[in-house]
């Protein structure tokens, strides 16, 4: 039987190749009261690498539990295609994929969920905005449940 777990009890995965991004995400996650750990992972193959615990996270303890922060516009593997690999994959289909981008075109929202998103944010250009709406996100998170993938 699966199980449902509070965010408490998972760890984020922060796929975002913009460094100024990801620790604004971080910060802003922070301020809203996410403590889980979070992993900055800077592409999308690195990503596939660590959720899958292949290349140089192969000798890691592996999360058994995950919540991914997903970037579209991403060297070597883009968000597009890290999301059809996980949601292909009967080890990774569960877990959940927030996509967090600036790409706001309908069509590529429609691709995403297409390709099984569970939630689509698009990030704002602007400091203010994008902190805030990291914010939301992070309080969102806070009442979500999260699948046991065992």
């Amino acid at each position: 039987m699966t199980t449902a777990r509070t965010i408490n009890e998972v760890s984020i995965i922060l796929a975002e190749d913009d460094e100024g991004h990801a620790k604004l995400t971080e910060k802003n996650l922070r301020r809203a009261g996410i403590t889980n750990p979070i992993r900055w992972c800077k592409n999308g193959q690195e990503t596939m690498d660590f959720v899958m615990g292949n290349a140089k996270f192969e000798d890691d303890p592996h999360m058994d539990c995950l919540l991914i922060l997903l970037d579209l516009n991403m060297p070597i593997l883009d968000g597009y295609q890290v999301l059809e690999k996980l949601k292909a994959d009967e080890r990774t289909k569960k877990i959940p994929v927030i996509i967090l981008t600036t790409t706001d075109d309908d069509r590529e929202v429609k691709r995403c969920y297409d390709l099984g998103c569970n939630i689509y944010v698009t990030k704002p250009v602007d400091y203010e905005g994008f902190s805030s709406a990291i914010r939301q996100l992070g309080l969102f998170l806070n009442v979500v449940k999260i699948p046991d993938l065992g």
